[in-house]
């Protein structure tokens, strides 16, 4: 989709939409235009050397064990959704001698760091936690939070028996494959040295923190961490509140992305001040969370959990219209959005008509998102700072019921920055415009590196044959088939979110490339081959796709607000940066692409060596 200029739009349309296309697409482009910066990714702190701290973990004692030096089938990098999915639909294939290495202290992922009061998931809970019906358990409610999230992962490790083998507390630093032996040789800094068969990484998107670069960081002397290792110790409480601790502290939030919502009213209510420091608001609508319906779960048949998911992509992305299962602030929005998709005559219009009415629809939305901030924050300056100018899809919504209200306390305070973030740090506080905020602490709701290097992400590299690093060989962009396997790194599968197709629900994509990868690995098992490797014209078929579709959306991306869905406002029109982006014929079709390789058993681009 493009953005357009003012005379595509009739001026007598104004009247009947009740708002002034031309003025919104004239805010949109000043609001971005502020927020855009020269250094791109580079504004962000890597958590390395002085910043390491950001990263300990606050959850467990490092339990001492001894240095394991034995071989495996399959080993698995990292035991969140990604690794446990994987583990377990191997399992069932037959595959029993697998091993999870896991840098936290317990399985989990994002959901073992991830700890901040209030934290819980985005999407619904019965399509967002996986194996549902494998493990015979319904969430309680229609969006967990963090402590059923983890139970959950716990449930997974337990009922497939992946406890045993897992290294927990480990964090891989080297992987180097070895072609007399025909298996991967892997290190950790726990002083473990092994071999693998066949490696998946599952580091997943959200695996890194990161920091704002602002001048005068590492020079305040207060109290600060990341919200990913949440400081209970400092603030009291627990995930669900109570931060008795704070009473008497003046405390600064930065960010207000996902993690900033959903973590500020529950600070706000504990806190002696808050102070809220905004750079660009996020668009927040309704969460509507509710208990789980008994007579709902007593009418579930087999095989509902896929039928569920299936049902909200369908709804959000403008399929086939269907009863809207999942009936929440997503589909809502999706159904309003791509609702002229099946308009009256939508095949008859040109694409720049179509890319007209899908704007509209999207400004309409955006509009109702905006209106609702009237209606709960009483601070007219203080509402106005709070609403977001920028499309949809520019970057991810938030869904909250306490965000909002909470400006309306006597104890918070938003520091809009106006786009331009804060200006620096002092010994004691943050400064905005000239104006000193003098705090107690600092909390960086700043969220996770997920456009930078991959193995700068995962903190450790991978050499392939004749020693060339993943590094190397994707300096200038990912390469991969289907994003799971690279030429020239045999047994090595990622799983993860590029090159792959996008949907809102990451467990979808994650399911979605581990069932093709176990179909990857039975073909393994049924050639009783030794290797199985991506051909270089395979992957530069795929690569050369991903590129294609990226190159259509640039126009797209070059109008939204910066963020990590386009390069902090910059998207690279060439070679390196565009590589890395998805699929863009959306999940649905990046499905059936999949399917139809897998359908004559051969799967096409793969060379399998005995």
């Amino acid at each position: 989709m493009n953005q357009f200029d003012g005379n595509t739009t009739a001026r007598g349309a104004v009247s009947d939409l009740g708002f002034d296309p031309d003025a919104l697409r004239d805010r949109y482009r000043l609001e971005r235009d502020k927020r855009v910066r020269s250094d791109g990714h580079d504004q962000y702190i890597e958590v390395a050397g002085d910043f390491s701290h950001y990263v300990d973990d606050p959850y467990s004692e490092i339990a001492p064990r001894s240095a394991v030096t034995d071989g495996v089938e399959v080993l698995i990098v990292g035991g969140g959704f990604a690794g446990l999915y994987a583990a377990a639909r191997l399992r069932e294939a037959g595959v029993d001698d697998i091993r999870i290495v896991e840098r936290g202290g317990d399985f989990g992922g994002v959901w073992y760091w991830n700890r901040y009061p209030g934290a819980q998931c985005d999407i619904e809970s019965y399509i967002y936690l996986p194996l549902l019906e494998e493990t015979d358990y319904i969430p309680t409610e229609k969006y967990a939070h963090q402590p059923e999230i983890f139970a959950h992962a716990q449930r997974i490790g337990k009922h497939y028996d992946l406890y045993g083998n897992a290294l927990f507390q480990t964090r891989i630093t080297d992987l180097q494959w070895s072609d007399e032996q025909e298996k991967w040789q892997v290190t950790t800094d726990r002083g473990d040295n092994f071999a693998a068969r066949l490696v998946i990484t599952c580091t997943g998107a959200q695996e890194k923190p990161k920091l704002p670069g602002i001048p005068g960081i590492d020079g305040f002397t207060g109290h600060t961490f990341h919200t990913s290792r949440w400081d209970y110790s400092y603030t009291g409480g627990d995930v669900t509140g109570d931060l008795h601790k704070l009473a008497d502290k003046r405390m600064a939030i930065i960010g207000t992305g996902a993690t900033g919502i959903q973590c500020t009213p529950y600070v706000a209510k504990d806190v002696g001040h808050l102070y809220v420091f905004q750079r660009t608001p996020s668009m927040v609508n309704e969460r509507g969370n509710r208990p789980t319906d008994p007579a709902w779960v007593d009418n579930l048949t087999p095989g509902w959990q896929k039928r569920r998911m299936d049902n909200c992509t369908t709804v959000v992305f403008g399929g086939p219209p269907v009863e809207d299962l999942i009936n929440d602030a997503w589909t809502r929005a999706g159904r309003e959005i791509t609702s002229v998709y099946s308009s009256p005559g939508w095949g008859a219009l040109s694409e720049a008509e179509q890319n007209l009415k899908s704007e509209i629809a999207d400004f309409t939305v955006m509009n109702k998102i905006r209106a609702r901030v009237d209606t709960i924050v009483n601070d007219v300056r203080t509402a106005e700072a709070l609403k977001p100018w920028y499309r949809f899809t520019s970057k991810r919504p938030t869904f909250n019921d306490g965000f909002l209200p909470a400006f309306n306390r006597d104890n918070v305070t938003l520091v809009d920055t106006n786009g331009r973030g804060v200006d620096r740090i002092t010994e004691s506080g943050l400064v905005v415009d000239g104006q000193e905020y003098e705090v107690d602490c600092i909390v960086f709701a700043t969220g996770f590196e997920l456009a930078t290097g991959y193995t700068r992400r995962v903190g450790f590299e991978i050499h392939g044959r004749n020693g060339v690093t993943l590094t190397e060989y994707w300096e200038n962009g990912t390469r991969t088939l289907h994003g799971h396997s690279s030429h020239g790194f045999p047994n090595l599968f990622h799983i993860g979110t590029g090159q792959v197709g996008f949907s809102i629900n990451y467990i979808e994509i994650m399911e979605e490339q581990v069932d093709n990868l176990v179909e990857i690995i039975k073909g393994v098992k049924r050639r009783r081959a030794s290797t199985v490797e991506v051909t270089a014209e395979a992957e530069a078929d795929w690569v050369a796709t991903i590129i294609a579709g990226a190159e259509s959306r640039l126009e797209f991306l070059l109008e939204c607000t910066p963020g990590y869905f386009n390069n902090e406002g910059r998207p690279v029109r060439h070679g390196k940066g565009v590589a890395d982006s998805a699929f863009a014929g959306g999940f649905t079709m990046f499905r059936e692409i999949l399917a139809s390789w897998r359908s004559d058993g051969e799967m096409a681009g793969l060379k399998f060596t005995r």
